[in-house]
């Protein structure tokens, strides 16, 4: 057997790993890789194998730098089947959706900048029909259900924590006589999510294959804290009439927000202002969260069973008409603004910010990792004025941050999981993480795990199991 790192390799965009076993080739993960649009372009258009070749697909989890070029897989001639969880097949239909209607709108700008200069115009990567074909192909599993994907090749998804319907990859192989286990985690969850089951171990486990995220830091602490940070920034904007603008991912942030805010109104620590959540996206991904309760925690899982749906509320407001989203901005505060996308780099949030940063009994309340060079971390980081839309905008607003409610795993919180493997590990790869972050944890696996050789994969390498 042979893996070979094709994205999200010393870095965290574009997951994707093509393996080769018993002359069947299976691909785990196909995601968007996300960065500067020429190299995004180029990465994203063209795979380096054929994708009519590749047998059968497996997705972790419904994260587009996960499965967001999978619409491209198929317009290139893919036709197996694609291998995931119940969670994560109804997620991914919404999101890839989403994700073509970016493509397509992208491209219909791109192409009208082009006519101007007499240049003709370009296709998108993908359209909706591409993606709402792709979906056809996905084969749910729940959780700990064994299935032969192809000769010699049994998977089992087991709970990753990470968002609603994350999993770890279990495959047991048998090739030439030799029977073996090959671990991949996908993106890891963290031990005390306000909604989701805590990450699982597996035994038994030859081979692993982790991500890095976090793989050198360490994060706030997290649920309770959490709701008690909330409270504690917010109540002051509320008292002075403000408005709080949440720049939010539309799956998982959002959804632990409503949570949170839901318990702190219940518990009296919030007065009962407006909530609104202007995303389509956010609005569509909650429907399909309220629809899996075998993801949930117990608190979560006995509120949904006894007092009814967690993410609704008498105060919360979910919009997707774009007429109602524009009627917010002629709203008085006190309320608050949950809005994608999380790292306010396109989406209704842009709208938001622009109408709403100038005025300093408001706030920006940031709640996730934003990337380096976004208008999030701009913002973050205290860059004032800040360009929105193409115009100078001053930043008067309070900016605060909540940085207890990420969804990947910390440095100890690794080193946590990595104890919950158990086996007799020979080699484990290290891929999903920057090189600060992935170079520095690969250090910390070979003192935890001095038996084992330890890789730190860059992109096309090929490795031999």
């Amino acid at each position: 057997m042979t893996i070979q790192f094709l994205g999200a390799a010393r870095t965290t965009t574009g997951s994707m790993y093509l393996i080769t076993v018993n002359g069947k080739q299976i691909l785990m993960e196909c995601g968007l890789y996300q960065g500067k649009r020429s190299e995004s372009i180029e990465r994203n258009l063209h795979f380096t194998f054929d994708p009519s070749k590749v047998d059968a697909a497996i997705l972790s989890h419904a994260h587009i730098d996960h499965c967001g070029n999978l619409p491209n897989l198929y317009k290139q001639g893919f036709r197996g089947n694609i291998y995931c969880t119940h969670g994560t097949q109804d997620l991914a239909a919404i999101l890839l959706q989403d994700s073509a209607h970016i493509q397509e709108s992208d491209a219909e700008y791109v192409s009208k900048v082009r006519a101007r200069n007499h240049e003709g115009p370009i296709d998108p990567l993908y359209t909706r029909e591409d993606a709402e074909k792709v979906v056809r192909q996905f084969v749910a599993l729940g959780y700990d259900r064994p299935i032969m994907v192809c000769e010699g090749v049994t998977l089992r998804f087991i709970d990753a924590g990470h968002i609603l319907g994350s999993a770890q990859i279990v495959l047991d192989i048998t090739e030439n006589g030799k029977s073996f286990r090959y671990l991949f985690t996908g993106d890891v969850g963290r031990s005390g999510d306000p909604i989701l089951r805590d990450p699982e171990g597996v035994a038994d486990v030859d081979y692993l294959h982790i991500e890095s995220t976090y793989g050198n830091r360490l994060h706030d602490s997290k649920g309770a804290d959490a709701d008690d940070q909330v409270a504690a920034i917010v109540k002051d904007v509320f008292l002075r009439k403000g408005k709080v603008i949440v720049p939010a991912f539309a799956v998982g942030r959002t959804q632990q927000i409503v949570w949170a805010v839901n318990k702190l109104l219940r518990s009296k620590e919030l007065q009962p202002v407006p909530v609104f959540v202007d995303s389509p996206l956010a609005v569509n991904a909650t429907e399909v969260y309220r629809l899996h309760p075998e993801c949930f925690n117990k608190e979560i899982y006995d509120f949904l069973m006894g007092e009814g749906n967690p993410f609704e509320a008498p105060n919360v407001s979910y919009i997707r008409d774009v007429m109602q989203s524009k009627k917010l901005n002629a709203l008085k505060g006190p309320l608050m603004i949950i809005s994608a996308s999380g790292m306010a780099e396109a989406g209704r949030i842009l709208h938001h910010l622009r109408n709403n940063i100038g005025d300093p009994n408001n706030m920006v309340l940031f709640m996730g990792y934003c990337a380096e060079h976004t208008l999030g971390a701009k913002i973050r980081g205290g860059m004032n004025p800040v360009n929105i839309f193409g115009e100078s905008q001053a930043v008067r607003a309070q900016i605060a941050s909540v940085d207890s409610l990420s969804g990947h795993a910390d440095k100890n919180e690794l080193i946590a999981h990595v104890g919950r493997v158990r086996g007799n590990l020979r080699k484990i790869f290290v891929t999903h993480g920057e090189e600060e972050q992935a170079l520095p944890f690969a250090e910390t696996l070979r003192k935890l795990r001095p038996g084992a050789e330890v890789i730190v994969p860059v992109k096309g390498q090929i490795e031999t199991i």
